[in-house]
């Protein structure tokens, strides 16, 4: 699919704000889609928007303490003034052009822990993935699975049933849509992508997500609580998938990160992994608050210089 049409949008985040932090994470994080390129302060990357495939170039003009960042997007179509404002809107929050650093750095600056991250990842922002349908392949994905198993199954739903795209001399796979998902044979979907019990469970949140559920944005609008038992709702998304899906953020402790944060809270590596996730969540969060969210996302894209000044062994995922 070729994208001829082009349309120009600039931001000016709130600073500290690191383009290169922020659009490709250290620990490989990928903003918006999974074959997405990263070189020379420049971002290629795709989603879809009101149903249709879009191609992004984000490109930094700025710096940390002055960010400046012009995006130009590529449609099949030309867009209405009135989508291209609503598209600007959207990148702007997904992007968290507008979030304040300031507070989470105040706290973390007295954190045993977190203040050793700040030198690396200064100016880094959180960032949200395009639609929810997204973080529910992904919350799945990682369900009982390594990290390579995880990438391995969602390259394999972007190669099977996405769309191949064109723009800015690049050609890009994005990820499918939920109307797609939702037309598949169960069985045939899980058995193309090897994804075992996981197909049943994206092709019924597809299913429900098609037929109206909030999005993103929707999301939230609501408190923490709300849009994590919202998320909630959909088939096989429990405790875990919910804090990696809501744009509010949790403290997803899983059977990898109960290893690295136990070491952390409690200076002592876990013996009962899993056993031990209840009890590491409940002690991250009455540590960090309302800054949880903030203290794994640091905590996670800094693992290799993290072990190396604190002289502990934190496990890479």
């Amino acid at each position: 699919m070729n994208l001829g049409h082009e349309h120009d949008i600039e931001f000016r985040p709130v600073p500290p704000y690191n383009f290169e932090l922020t659009m490709s994470k250290p620990a490989g994080w990928r903003l918006f889609n999974r074959n997405e390129v990263f070189d020379r302060e420049t971002l290629w990357t795709s989603a879809r928007f009101e149903g249709e495939p879009v191609g992004f170039r984000l490109r930094s003009y700025g710096t940390t303490e002055r960010p400046r960042i012009q995006v130009r997007a590529y449609s099949k179509r030309p867009m209405s003034s009135l989508s291209v404002s609503k598209l600007a809107n959207k990148i702007s929050f997904l992007i968290g052009a507008d979030d304040e650093l300031a507070p989470f750095y105040s706290m973390a600056r007295g954190d045993g822990v977190l203040k050793h991250t700040l030198d690396d990842l200064y100016g880094m922002h959180k960032t949200l993935r395009f639609s929810l349908f997204d973080s529910v392949i992904l919350g799945v994905c990682l369900q009982m699975a390594t990290l390579r198993r995880t990438l391995s199954m969602m390259d394999s739903i972007d190669a099977t049933y996405g769309d191949s795209l064109e723009f800015d001399g690049r050609r890009m796979l994005t990820a499918p849509s939920p109307q797609r998902i939702a037309r598949l044979d169960v069985a045939e979907f899980s058995r193309a992508c090897k994804l075992g019990y996981r197909g049943r469970y994206i092709v019924e949140s597809a299913k429900i997500i098609t037929h109206g559920f909030p999005d993103v944005e929707e999301l939230a609008k609501m408190t923490p609580l709300e849009a994590k038992e919202k998320i909630m709702e959909l088939p096989g998304l429990g405790d875990f998938s919910a804090d990696i899906a809501s744009p509010h953020g949790g403290f997803p402790i899983d059977a990898w990160s109960v290893h690295v944060f136990s070491v952390l809270l409690f200076g002592k590596d876990t013996v009962d992994g899993r056993g031990a996730i209840e009890r590491v969540k409940k002690a991250g969060i009455n540590r960090w608050g309302r800054w949880s969210w903030m203290a794994f996302f640091y905590v996670a894209q800094d693992i290799p210089d993290l072990s190396a000044r604190l002289g502990v062994r934190l496990r890479p995922s």
